[in-house]
């Protein structure tokens, strides 16, 4: 979503705690991370030696559909057994059977589910076409140039390379249950005319996951195509019946019965199954928008001479980083050092 958030560009190293949230920014300038390339959601799948198209995966549809089908499905078993409690305490005053059904079909009962439907329903449908009516982010390593249109039909937008914000967020998702972690990589890109900022969020199992992410466009940008992770294949992409699959296999394999049967099966099954694998197949298989005439002009590959260059700072920070994980120190111990002399602090050793 677009937001205006940034009158100065943050950089790579800064670190923000807000709302118990804390993020980490990798960008601008993107330097090494030195983690590995990796993509849990197969997110750059279309990439040559010229541009890198970077989108939203089938995984994430899966889950959407997922949570609200089990959204639906736990209401419905509410409604079902909480009206047969209703029904067995005034078994002495109406026959039991015929009192919860009447109970179970009363109409604010169907009134309300309806409304969730309807509600998860539009939700999930917002999310599709916006998918379907916007083209996914552009990387032109040859250019060093980000490409977004953020509406159909609006013009393209143009971002240098070096100046994209990227972090990536650690926090808590708080319910009336558990306390759950959650991470994400967020890549921001900032229109210099208008300080607007259009957030992708890619949510990660881990935050090495999330960083990994990063590293892969970044190593491609920097590298080309040959940095990027071997593609998986796509029947095992998640999201997929083969993925679904897999996953029930390795519970089974790796958990107790008990655990597999109320753990996993049962969660599934009242989830829908492979029901949201189809719908997220499904998803995939919608007319997806084009780019605009103007951002395949852009695309097109240009001779080595007119490449380009990286920026003397980038190279110059670049090579200190790898000086660094050289001996052993992570992104974080490179930013605390530089920090520490820059307070005029000594660093820890």
């Amino acid at each position: 979503m677009p937001e205006n958030k940034y009158d100065r560009l943050p950089q790579a190293g800064d670190f923000e705690r807000e709302s118990g949230t804390e993020v980490f920014y990798l960008s601008p300038k993107p330097l090494p991370t030195g983690m590995p390339t990796f993509s849990s959601r197969q997110l750059h799948r279309e990439s040559n030696e010229v541009f890198l198209d970077f989108a939203v995966g089938r995984g994430t549809f899966e889950f959407m559909s997922r949570g609200g089908i089990g959204s639906v499905i736990f209401i419905v078993i509410f409604f079902l057994l909480g009206t047969g409690l209703a029904a067995w305490i005034r078994m002495n005053q109406e026959p039991f059977w015929a009192s919860w059904f009447n109970y179970f079909l009363m109409p604010f009962n169907w009134l309300f589910i309806v409304f969730l439907i309807t509600l998860y329903g539009s939700i999930f449908f917002y999310a599709v076409r916006q998918v379907s009516i916007r083209p996914p982010i552009r990387f032109n390593r040859q250019r060093r140039e980000i490409a977004f249109v953020f509406k159909k039909g609006e013009a393209p937008r143009y971002i240098p390379w070096e100046e994209v914000i990227a972090c990536v967020s650690a926090g808590q998702t708080v319910t009336q249950y558990a306390v759950t972690p959650s991470f994400a990589l967020m890549i921001g890109l900032r229109d210099a005319n208008t300080g607007d900022v259009l957030w992708v969020t890619v949510p990660t199992a881990t935050l090495g996951l999330a960083v990994s992410e990063w590293e892969a466009i970044r190593a491609y940008m920097e590298e080309g195509p040959s940095a990027l992770p071997e593609p998986q294949p796509e029947e095992y992409e998640e999201g997929t019946v083969a993925y679904f699959n897999l996953c029930r296999q390795v519970y089974r394999t790796e958990h107790s019965y008990l655990r597999y049967l109320f753990g996993f099966l049962a969660i599934q099954v009242f989830s829908g199954w492979h029901l949201p694998c189809h719908i997220s197949a499904w998803v995939n298989r919608q007319p997806k928008a084009s780019f605009p005439k103007e951002v395949l002009d852009w695309s097109q590959p240009l001779p080595p001479e007119q490449w380009a260059a990286p920026s003397e700072a980038l190279k110059k920070q670049s090579a200190d980083i790898r000086k660094a994980f050289a001996k052993g120190q992570t992104l974080l111990d490179y930013f605390k050092v530089q920090l520490s002399q820059a307070e005029g602090a000594p660093a820890d050793a």
